[in-house]
């Protein structure tokens, strides 16, 4: 006999909810490697900055060419988080497409974990193509094991920005999500030391840089580097409650705002 749910209604088939998170996640893994306006700023922002500041302007510096590497590759990897959520979201509540696809007999999370699921490919394409310019083009001294743990950490890292992503996603609407994810994006990025150390920023600024989600994600990353030792279970933990700190208010009112 097949399972009902608990309102009487036969529950879907196991093998059925399944494909439903495959399909749903395929659909948003191909809309966007299919999209130019995305796909373009994604790989060339970081590779761009990477190229100028880690490879052209350093000489042969190797604890700088570590060092740029590792943080150009967090803020590589919280673009596709912060814009594959934030615009994406707001661009969908206000075109009615979130409305129709909760109307779809599919699994509530099969629309969150599809765009998780693109956020790490991308996450995954952005730490590729750094640690290749890193590696062959600036030689950067780095061991097998450092490569997969920085690309490990790209990967994962994108979580948090995904969360805080869903949730400027549930406050802004329409053409005005971009700005506001930009707006958090580039202030957070240099507040955190991603494109300049902390040292050579004011002490006011160098002091508050444990408040971004991104300077923990740079610590992360400088240790997978090699550059930095101890202290990675703090910052794990610091991005957990990033994380959960952004998702519950953003849950929240999707299902009280949509």
């Amino acid at each position: 006999m097949n399972a009902t749910a608990a309102n009487g209604v036969p529950a879907m088939p196991r093998s059925r909810v399944f494909n439903a998170y495959l399909q749903e996640t395929r659909s948003e893994v191909v809309r966007y490697l299919r999209n130019p306006g995305f796909m373009v700023p994604m790989l060339a922002f970081s590779t761009v900055f990477y190229v100028m500041f880690g490879i052209v302007l350093n000489h042969g510096n190797a604890e700088a060419q570590r060092y740029l590497l590792a943080s150009y590759a967090v803020f590589g990897v919280m673009g596709p988080g912060l814009f594959g959520f934030g615009v994406s979201l707001g661009a969908e509540r206000e075109n009615g497409l979130l409305t129709l696809k909760r109307a779809l007999p599919m699994p509530p999370l099969a629309y969150l974990l599809g765009k998780m699921a693109m956020a790490m490919l991308m996450a995954a394409i952005v730490m590729a193509l750094l640690l290749s310019l890193g590696l062959f083009v600036a030689h950067v001294p780095l061991s097998v094991a450092q490569v997969a743990a920085m690309f490990a950490t790209g990967v994962f890292g994108v979580l948090p920005f995904c969360a805080l992503g869903l949730l400027v996603g549930t406050l802004v609407k329409g053409q005005g999500a971009p700005g506001m994810v930009n707006l958090v994006y580039l202030p957070m990025a240099f507040l955190s030391g991603l494109w300049l150390p902390l040292a050579m920023l004011p002490k006011v600024l160098g002091g508050i840089a444990p408040v971004w989600p991104s300077y923990h994600l740079n610590a992360l990353m400088q240790a997978a580097a090699g550059m930095r030792h101890g202290g990675v279970a703090m910052h794990l933990l610091a991005l957990a409650g990033f994380t959960a700190a952004f998702l519950l208010p953003a849950a929240r009112r999707l299902r009280r705002h949509g």
